[in-house]
């Protein structure tokens, strides 16, 4: 029957789109049920409406207590009967009860190789910015875990991007964004096929 996934995403969800696709083809035995962001809009929810998925949108905007807002999203992820969270560019920390419920279940995609440019505050653009102020001659991506604490969790996989000469943190970003939407598929199938 496959594995349901939720997507929670922030932006413009152009990794959601790579597992939706990977999903309607047949390259993943799941499907993803609902998408979630905080951000109401966001490219994610359109992209998620427009392949008739389940969108909603949940913030402090929507329902300012924190354990509300945790319990709403709860709810929705138990109504769609989610398998699996992916985080694809979701720019909010997960309340403590999604977290224990989903425990293990939880998987993020960070722009850089974590422990590397990770931590508060060290998302898009600002990853790839810092790697270039650094001098660092590769980056890359990471899958993994989510737990509590920023960037922490068990790493799953890694895939190593260069940095080339003469490159500015919107021409890696775009060159590191490729790769992810070719490994986001690869590392959620190797997941779905454990669970």
């Amino acid at each position: 029957m496959g594995v349901n996934l939720a997507v929670f995403a922030s932006g413009g969800g152009s990794d959601l789109q790579a597992i939706i696709d990977a999903c309607e083809s047949g390259r993943l035995d799941a499907c993803v049920r609902v998408v979630i962001s905080n951000n109401s809009g966001s490219g994610a929810l359109q992209r998620a409406r427009r392949h008739g998925i389940a969108t909603f949108h949940f913030s402090g905007k929507v329902i300012s207590d924190v354990a509300e807002l945790d319990e709403a999203i709860l709810d929705t992820l138990t109504a769609h009967d989610i398998d699996i969270i992916f985080l694809a560019g979701y720019l909010k920390k997960l309340g403590s009860d999604v977290l224990r419920i989903f425990e293990g279940r939880v998987f993020n995609i960070h722009p850089s190789l974590l422990p590397k440019y990770g931590g508060k505050g060290m998302f898009g653009i600002n990853v790839h910015a810092a790697v270039i102020a650094a001098g660092e001659t590769e980056t890359g991506i990471t899958i993994h875990r989510v737990i509590e604490e920023y960037d922490k969790g068990e790493i799953i996989a890694q895939r190593r991007v260069m940095v080339l000469d003469g490159d500015t943190a919107e021409t890696l970003a775009a060159r590191v964004l490729a790769e992810e939407h070719l490994f986001i598929v690869e590392v959620l199938g190797e997941i779905i096929s454990q669970n």
